[in-house]
């Protein structure tokens, strides 16, 4: 297990201990984090899971084409540190990761 600190959309930071091969969005999802709408449930078809990661990027393998799609559907801001908590499994190299939620998902 790996701690994930969630910066809620409030500025209220969740930290969570996260199994690897779970997803970021499971993460938040399973432990109530204010923010994570994921009404697709990960599969990487809505962008309700829309984050942006603020440390730890430079270690996130790059983004397939259907997250870089999927980015252009965003409500809140794009910006370069811009993911879909659905699309990053967590595992050792990530521990201490720091995601921020936007302020609206849809």
């Amino acid at each position: 297990m790996s701690k994930v600190t969630f910066i809620e959309p409030t500025g209220n930071a969740v930290d969570v201990d996260v199994a690897d091969g779970w997803s970021l969005m499971q993460a938040a999802t399973s432990n109530g984090v204010d923010g994570m709408e994921a009404e697709c449930a990960g599969s990487c078809a809505c962008a309700t899971c829309h984050c942006y990661v603020e440390s730890h990027e430079e270690l996130l393998p790059a983004p397939a084409e259907n997250e870089l799609a999927m980015l252009d559907n965003v409500a809140a801001e794009r910006r370069p540190n811009s993911r879909l908590a659905c699309q990053i499994k967590m595992n050792d190299g990530l521990a201490g990761i720091v995601v921020r939620l936007p302020e609206t998902q849809v």
